[in-house]
């Protein structure tokens, strides 16, 4: 049974489009899972911001509430600079993303 040159040309053809085939669905599949994880670490990070907003904001409400009671027995005393507060806690969220970027550098 001799088999001609066109016949290998086609059997030839059919190989390289499987491989496309497969190397198309690898990349794909890769691609989606980079897309998944990086969706996953944004939503986790805005939960974890959020979060740490809302603890801030609850420790801020009972410093206030606990130097409302302060002056109250203490004119002399003087409540934390709001601003200060804020710097903190944008200087905590900063390092928080430092951190968090660190993770996915060294995960990918």
């Amino acid at each position: 049974m001799n088999k001609s040159p066109l016949h290998a040309f086609f059997v030839g053809r059919a190989i390289a489009e499987g491989i496309y085939e497969q190397l198309e669905s690898m990349i794909t599949n890769t691609l989606s899972g980079v897309g998944k994880f990086d969706a996953e670490q944004r939503e986790n990070l805005r939960s974890f911001i959020e979060k740490a907003l809302e603890k801030a904001a609850q420790e801020a409400q009972a410093e206030n509430n606990s130097s409302n009671n302060d002056s109250l027995s203490s004119p002399d005393s003087q409540p934390k600079d709001l601003q200060a507060i804020i710097d903190d806690l944008r200087a905590e969220v900063a390092q928080a993303r430092a951190d968090i970027q660190k993770h996915r550098s060294r995960s990918a």
